[in-house]
């Protein structure tokens, strides 16, 4: 039977995938789902792993939507139980991960009949529980590596994520797609300071949709008029609490 790791090029999967050649565990293939919206430092992190997966015989597979992102976002058609009939999903996160759903649906379907080594980390419990089908291993959870440690795993052999030259798991934390409308106010926060060029990425989505990337009151651009006031008046450290409260996970 082949045996497929799935990596998204975040500090877990990537943890995942060097131990497993480290320590000869059997890899025939490393399969990432490129959503299009993905940080550039996920995809310089896939260009330095890539070289290390050939040297070692090891299959690598990109797979993408069948639709653009920005075209489910803004241009499918939709017949909604509770809004009828409109264009597009709008921000994915919260209760509507369609992102995620397509992207669980692609490589269960590439990986079926194969064992998918998938990366979440020992203290992940209910992730765990959530994702234990068919012929899912979590070597992480076997290994007793937690997010931090799987973070510091990557350090030591030399990857850091950085934007701006600015590590992303300094800011962030979790590195998913820069669009997720499940970021918290501290994470969106940091990328309006650190990482103009995606917040107007994230401004120019939010002109395309009515909805508000956080809920009433907390559309982009209303939350850029907040954190340019909170930042002009130096009132950050209580203010993060408060956001991290706010925003989620």
């Amino acid at each position: 039977m082949r045996h497929i790791a799935s990596c998204s090029f975040g500090k877990d999967s990537l943890a995942m995938v060097l131990r497993l050649i480290k320590e000869g565990m059997p890899l025939d293939e490393v399969v990432f789902y490129d959503t299009g919206m993905e940080f550039e430092a996920i995809y310089k992190t896939a260009e330095k792993v890539i070289p290390l997966l050939r040297e070692n015989g090891i299959a690598y597979t990109v797979l993408k939507p069948e639709y653009n992102f920005e075209w489910k976002m803004f241009e499918k058609p939709v017949n909604g139980r509770k809004n009828g009939f409109h264009y597009g999903y709008s921000w994915c996160g919260g209760r509507c991960r369609w992102g995620t759903t397509d992207k669980l649906k692609a490589i269960e379907k590439h990986c079926a009949g194969c064992v998918e080594y998938v990366g979440i980390a020992a203290d992940e419990v209910n992730r765990l529980e959530k994702e234990r089908k068919g012929n899912k291993v979590f070597p992480l959870a076997t290994w007793g590596m937690t997010e931090a440690d799987c973070l510091e795993y990557c350090h030591a052999r030399g990857f850091d994520w950085l934007e701006n030259d600015i590590p992303l798991y300094s800011i962030l934390d979790r590195v998913s797609c820069w669009c997720c409308a499940n970021k918290n106010l501290k994470e969106l926060k940091n990328i309006y300071k650190h990482l103009p060029r995606y917040w107007d990425k994230l401004k120019g989505l939010q002109s395309r949709t009515d909805r508000p990337m956080k809920g009433n009151g907390k559309s982009v651009f209303e939350l850029e008029e907040r954190f340019k006031s909170e930042l002009n008046g130096g009132n950050n450290g209580n203010q993060f609490k408060t956001e991290r409260k706010e925003g989620g996970a």
